[in-house]
């Protein structure tokens, strides 16, 4: 089917049922960013591929609802499906709600399948639209009927880490949980995100591309923990491991029964953003709901010890494979056989050469020229540019290693830089060194960090529209809250042991795109009678470009920082490389 034919088959639906809006997110009953193949509802409808978006769908008009990131990208690939992009004005806010309140009348029903949808994406609905009179239905799957060939849901095997890579044990984490629960007055508790429950039983799989989680529900009381999943992912050993713990194994699909039957005496705790809407409308009616974050995501944002020692090993492994990768990009673009895709590849062979990798951590985002002014920019056969010795190419990448994730960008030129790109490079650089100095008391919130970021940039009257930086996991998802450094963050206060992304960036759409990112581990500084003080340990192992810098631009701090930088990171990766490749990397980290 093409598109415009899988669109006019949910719209025959549609009347059928008599329905006037359809909502599909982008999402499923984990509420994950990335999606097993089986969710990916967006993409098989509408052929836009960004990780968020949401499509509403009536009888006279089709959209696709996403931000920035993805407004060329969404534009190429919804040429000639039926669907038309609409421009959000605020990330991830649902602004397709307040659409349908100006578009309709009283008495509209909007449906959407509530396995897709988050209980905040479900509110924001239902909070705008029942006092208009809409007739809302949040139990309506219109895709499984007309999706042949359906993806089957993964049956990849699960495993557990050790303690000696994870520094914590099942029983203790589970007994932390506990303790917020007890404090919280909840006694009973469902964990729906996949990377919770991976972080809470140290287990680990592969059913989401780049992301080493394993589909399952973890059910927790005072007296004990079940772990929803499909039995086929757990050998015996590992079955038995989970028991030890006091983790009984269920069938995946029996979580709805069990949710289904709770005792009116219960209190049950769920994360509004992270609970599904068909899980969260399972629960009877008398039984009370605490709406509050799962409390393993603040506990699994704070890195022990033994996280913060292999993350850094694994940065040095992964700054051995970036040096590689960019020598071999200077050596050979004037072969005239580099393309964006082949180089991406190029980067996943050399990094999976690396001790205890596992897999990318996202897809390779490889931008040259123009493209590189697509946040999120992947390569297609299509769009598939050729390097040549000419012109800036960006490279956002990371890598799942068993000792931590990475997730890293830099920009290089091919050539001879033109004032314009030296300037921009430039200043971009500034922000990333500002935001990385930063000194700041404890209970600053990511917003603060976002504006010292921003600061010499805005300064010049420029500007990015994303994000500051992201909060990363261990060995797990590469985007993980709760903390993130950007204007909305007012919330999550900084704590020592979170590791975040700095990553400020300017985009030129038509020309070029700078970013350039490292990671940061926030530690305590000093305490003393104005209060306590933290900064942040630069993690991110890999030269940053000095022949793209006009130093003019740069104040002596700037300047003794990146040296240092470029300093620190030949003496950590040098002793790995072969000669040739240190006297490479030694030309590219002199001083400036």
């Amino acid at each position: 089917m093409t598109h415009k034919e899988k669109l006019s088959s949910i719209r025959s639906s549609m009347k059928e049922k008599g329905i006037d809006a359809y909502i599909i997110p982008s999402s499923d009953p984990h509420i994950n960013e990335y999606l097993p193949d089986f969710y990916k509802c967006i993409a098989w409808v509408s052929g836009f591929t960004g990780s968020a978006g949401t499509l509403v769908i009536t009888q006279d008009f089709a959209g696709l609802w996403t931000d920035s990131r993805y407004f060329v990208q969404a534009n190429e690939q919804l040429a000639n499906t039926g669907f038309e992009l609409v421009k959000l004005k605020i990330q991830h806010a649902p602004e397709y709600v307040n659409w349908l309140a100006d578009k309709f009348n009283t008495e509209t029903v909007v449906a959407f399948d509530g396995n897709l949808a988050s209980l905040a994406v479900a509110n924001a609905i239902n909070n705008t639209l029942l006092p208009l009179n809409f007739k809302i239905d949040g139990h309506i799957d219109l895709l499984n009927d007309i999706w042949q060939n359906r993806p089957a849901l993964p049956t990849e095997k699960a495993y557990t880490l050790p303690i000696t890579t994870t520094g914590q044990s099942v029983k203790d984490k589970l007994a932390a949980i506990r303790l917020v629960l007890k404090q919280k007055r909840a006694t009973a508790h469902l964990v729906s995100s996949l990377d919770d429950v991976a972080w809470i039983l140290n287990l680990r799989g592969s059913d989401v591309k780049c992301n080493p989680v394993t589909l399952g529900f973890l059910y927790i009381t005072a007296q004990k923990a079940i772990l929803f999943i499909n039995p086929l992912k757990l050998d015996t050993e590992t079955s038995q491991e989970l028991n030890s713990y006091g983790v009984e194994v269920k069938e995946y699909q029996n979580v709805r029964n069990l949710i289904g039957q709770l005792s009116d005496k219960e209190i049950i705790l769920l994360d509004p953003k992270r609970t599904c809407y068909a899980i969260y409308d399972t629960v009877p009616k008398s039984v009370k709901i605490i709406e509050d974050t799962n409390p393993s995501t603040l506990l699994k944002a704070v890195k022990n010890e033994t996280e913060i020692n292999h993350q850094r090993k694994a940065m040095v492994n992964d700054g051995v494979a970036m040096t590689r990768f960019f020598k071999w990009v200077e050596e050979n673009v004037t072969s005239g056989n580099l393309t964006e895709m082949n180089i991406a590849d190029k980067l996943q062979t050399l990094r999976a050469e690396q001790p205890d990798f596992k897999d990318i951590s996202f897809d390779t985002i490889a931008g040259y020229k123009d493209h590189g002014a697509l946040p999120h920019y992947k390569a297609e056969e299509h769009s598939n540019y050729k390097l040549e010795p000419k012109g800036l190419l960006l490279v956002d990448s990371g890598g799942q290693y068993e000792t931590g994730t990475t997730d890293i960008t830099r920009v290089i030129t091919l050539g001879t830089p033109t004032q314009e790109e030296k300037e921009d490079y430039t200043i971009v650089l500034k922000g990333t060194i500002e935001g990385s100095m930063a000194i700041y008391t404890k209970g600053t919130r990511g917003y603060q960090i976002d504006a010292i970021t921003r600061r010499p940039i805005w300064g010049t009257l420029r500007n990015y529209g994303h994000g500051t930086g992201h909060g990363v996991g261990f060995f797990l998802n590469v985007h993980e809250g709760p903390h993130v450094f950007n204007p909305t963050n007012v919330d999550i206060a900084i704590e020592p042991g979170m590791i975040t992304s700095i990553e400020p960036g300017l985009y030129r759409e038509g020309k070029h795109g700078i970013r350039i990112e490292n990671l940061v581990l926030a530690k305590n500084l000093a305490s003393n009678q104005f209060g306590d003080f933290m900064d942040f340990e630069t993690l991110t192992i890999c030269y940053i470009a000095t022949d793209l810098i006009e130093k003019s631009l740069l104040d002596t701090i700037h300047i003794n920082w990146l040296n240092n930088y470029n300093q620190w990171v030949y003496d950590s990766v040098a002793p790995k490389l072969t000669t040739e490749e240190a006297q490479w990397l030694r030309e590219k980290t002199k001083a400036i």
